[in-house]
């Protein structure tokens, strides 16, 4: 009886060992599976963040949808989204600014064929100050944000110091490479006081410079200025030049963006400044100044993307729409024999088809002669009777219903200053 007793305690230890091999049997595959799972997790994360590392979006810093959603609705206001096939192809841009930064994954397509360095004479592109890479995205972006003409033939003069400063003489040398190397388009989202006889006979080294480049048929675009809500009574130079187009900020509704510069059309005795007429009325045309999407140089706020407010960004639209007009309309680009006659032509087509606010049948002095509209521009040209090449228009139908979303960061560019030794009003760097 013992024995059987005796056998009987055995096969149950036996049985209770076996159930504990197996249940930490159990425990440790659950264990494998679980250290399984999290290691092909982390794996998976580290190669997603690879990948977006490589494509220049770390992980979830493409741009927001909010950006996304503005530079539609600016395309939808100035026609550009109606126009088709065109990327300024073919047409020569020069940008006089603070640089660019070709590291930017935005710009690793662009067509860069010029560089000059006013400022400290480097031989390879770079941008200390980070304002000339927002204003040259607007135009050639291509990735994250897409660019009004990111095909055009881009030239890049660096004539604004690390501090967003620059001299007159140093921003006119830049302005006269520009001509040198046959640019079409010359884009200034730049501004500062008026020389001494604005208007008359200029004395200023900067507007002599640019009024060259009108006479060698060149299309000078540059800002009015950002005093809009503390106006001193006029927009800046160089835009105030004559023949210059100058440029003004509107709001994605359409409307005047407030900072946004008063033109003094009128003239005065003292400092001289004879009554300006059409079409050179100041400012000539305003364009998207308000929460504009643009590109942020390396390494600021940890992100690429970014927006400003500022005519800075208006000019750089309107350099943009305007190489789309010289690729379709080429005999309007720059040669050997070219003069002002173009530039003045041009300027009469902005006056008659730019879109004016309601109840606008004239020139504004804050609103110019209208919106930016540049398929209203091409097509005015390309339905003229006078128009020889048959072109048809290339408007097509394209309609979106507008999303306003909340800012998500703040890049605030004031003018850029032109005299020396005077500081920028801000810089062209990120809010933290």
């Amino acid at each position: 009886m013992s024995d059987s007793i005796g056998t009987s305690i055995e096969n149950s230890e036996l049985d209770n060992s076996e159930d504990i091999s197996k249940s930490k049997d159990a425990i440790g595959i659950v264990i494998g599976i679980s250290v399984t799972l999290v290691t092909t997790f982390v794996f998976l994360v580290i190669l997603l963040w690879a990948w977006s590392s490589i494509s220049g979006g770390i992980l979830g810093l493409n741009p927001p949808q909010a950006l996304l959603t503005w530079e539609d609705e600016y395309r939808d206001l100035t026609g550009v989204n109606s126009l088709d096939g065109l990327d300024g192809t073919g047409v020569s841009l020069c940008i006089v600014d603070s640089g660019i930064d070709i590291s930017h994954p935005d710009l690793a397509n662009i067509n860069l064929i010029g560089w000059n360095d006013v400022i400290n004479s480097v031989d390879e592109p770079y941008d200390d100050d980070g304002h000339g890479t927002a204003m040259a995205g607007i135009i050639v972006a291509d990735g994250g944000l897409n660019g009004i003409s990111k095909n055009v033939d881009l030239l890049v003069a660096k004539a604004i110091d690390a501090t967003g400063s620059g001299t007159d003489e140093g921003i006119a040398e830049a302005v006269d490479w520009c001509v040198a190397q046959d640019a079409d388009i010359i884009s200034l989202s730049l501004g500062g006081g008026q020389g001494l006889g604005a208007g008359i006979i200029t004395t200023d080294t900067l507007e002599i410079a640019v009024e060259n480049a009108i006479d060698s048929g060149v299309y000078v675009i540059a800002a009015a200025g950002n005093d809009g809500e503390d106006d001193d009574g006029d927009v800046s130079s160089p835009g105030s030049v004559n023949d210059v187009i100058c440029v003004g900020g509107i709001t994605r509704l359409g409307k005047l963006w407030s900072g946004s510069s008063e033109g003094d059309n009128n003239g005065q005795l003292w400092p001289p400044k004879l009554p300006r007429n059409d079409p050179d009325k100041k400012p000539e045309i305003v364009a998207p100044g308000h929460e504009v999407p643009v590109l942020i140089q390396t390494g600021v706020s940890g992100t690429w993307w970014g927006w400003s407010s500022g005519t800075s960004a208006s000019t750089a639209w309107v350099s943009g729409g305007l190489a789309l007009f010289l690729e379709e309309h080429p005999e309007y680009q720059r040669n050997p024999d070219s003069d002002s006659s173009k530039v003045e032509e041009i300027k009469q087509l902005i006056t008659q088809n730019s879109q004016m606010k309601d109840g606008q049948n004239q020139h504004d002095d804050r609103f110019g002669y209208g919106m930016l509209r540049i398929d209203l521009l091409i097509n005015s040209v390309n339905n003229s009777p006078n128009n020889s090449s048959n072109k048809s228009p290339i408007i097509k139908n394209y309609s979106v219903e507008p999303i306003y979303e909340s800012s998500i960061l703040d890049i605030f560019q004031i003018e850029r200053r032109i005299t020396a030794n005077v500081p920028p009003d801000n810089s062209a760097n990120a809010i933290e």
